[in-house]
């Protein structure tokens, strides 16, 4: 079923008879999809022709649950976050409130409807009665369609405003991934994840009614009411005093939240401790390449050695490791250069542009 009108009606519909949904992400490929519904034990599929098919083998929700949502899987198997009506209803709530937004605005949804930032849209418009138009098409001639038909109010991820015009929507709404350049006045970056149903902090300022701190080791926890239920499968990553583990690290100063990165990505090599994103770039911003990723490999002599994952614009162009270092060394120190680097014709990505670890070649990079 593609991002349409359609899509919101069966939502509703579910909604009516009292069960709850899982959305499914039409890019992913058919046996994932197929994993996603075995595992998450539902009960029937509802596809683009509103035609259900019933499942033999499934798994009732509580009284009050309303979806369960994959998170992105970035670094392994999917899991499935437990949202009640609740839950929903105040992440809607304090967004709402934060934006400042009513029924006189006009939302646009042209990001997946499988993922907590593109459902954040269509039910912050339901829940306020304001305009709607989902689109399964993020070129600009949809966004243009979508702002002459009156469209105020967008979320997207950072890879989509980078390449977009955006600069007549009142208020655009960025997230899913990193944010690694500087935003347009009209830009907002959140922060937060499937098991907040999205967005929790604005511009670095928790929400009303969100609560952020962080533990010993610099982790940073989430307390808020729009926090999911439990996994599908029942467990509960809550601490025994409710506070949800988000596996980020970061710190807070004067009650503004500053993310650093992924607990798992940190790069301990010889010592030291590395950010990847910043890494990246400083890569990014070599003339001829276009995209990179860059993670900590298995090092007998320095615990883990700073590699890089590296697309080159042209192909016919060379770029040497030693240039690669000698650039990160001009503007981080030196032991965030990289020690090994691997050309890639593209880095594999989920649909909100994060990056799939579980894809990257496995092998140590070579030295070119």
């Amino acid at each position: 079923m593609p991002a349409n009108k359609s899509f919101v009606d069966a939502l509703q519909s579910i909604w009516s008879a009292g069960d709850a949904a899982l959305p499914l992400d039409q890019r992913l490929p058919l046996a994932m999809r197929r994993n996603l519904v075995q595992r998450f034990e539902a009960a029937a599929v509802i596809d683009s022709s509103l035609n259900t098919t019933r499942l033999p083998k499934s798994r009732p929700v509580e009284p009050g649950d309303a979806m369960v949502v994959a998170t992105s899987g970035s670094t392994g198997e999917p899991k499935g976050a437990v949202h009640t009506h609740a839950s929903i209803k105040a992440a809607v709530d304090a967004s709402s409130q934060r934006l400042g937004c009513d029924e006189t605005d006009h939302w646009l949804a042209c990001i997946s409807l499988a993922h907590v930032g593109g459902l954040s849209v269509v039910l912050r418009a339901l829940q306020l009665g304001s305009g709607l138009t989902v689109s399964d098409k993020t070129d600009q001639t949809a966004i243009d369609r979508a702002l002459a038909g009156g469209a105020t109010m967008v979320a997207v991820v950072p890879t989509m405003l980078k390449r977009l015009a955006l600069g007549r929507f009142k208020k655009v709404l960025v997230g899913g991934s990193e944010i690694d350049f500087e935003l347009p006045a009209n830009a907002i970056a959140t922060y937060g994840l499937t098991e907040t149903f999205g967005g929790v902090v604005y511009d670095s300022l928790p929400l009303d009614g969100v609560e952020i701190r962080i533990a010993e080791d610099s982790g940073i926890e989430v307390k808020s009411p729009s926090c999911m239920r439990c996994y599908r499968d029942g467990s509960n990553p809550f601490t025994e005093d409710h506070w949800l583990p988000t596996g980020d690290l970061g710190r807070l100063e004067d009650g503004r939240l500053t993310v650093e990165g992924r607990s798992d990505d940190q790069i301990k090599t010889g010592g030291y401790k590395v950010w990847p994103h910043q890494v990246e770039r400083v890569i990014s911003a070599i003339d001829g390449v276009a995209d990179c990723v860059v993670r900590g490999v298995p090092d007998a002599k320095w615990g883990q050695a700073v590699s890089a994952w590296i697309v080159v614009a042209d192909s016919s162009r060379g770029v040497a490791l030693e240039d690669i270092r000698k650039h990160v060394k001009n503007f981080l120190p030196d032991y965030c250069a990289p020690r090994f680097v691997q050309f890639l014709d593209r880095i594999p990505r989920s649909p909100l542009g994060k990056v799939l670890l579980s894809e990257l070649p496995e092998a140590m990079p070579k030295k070119p």
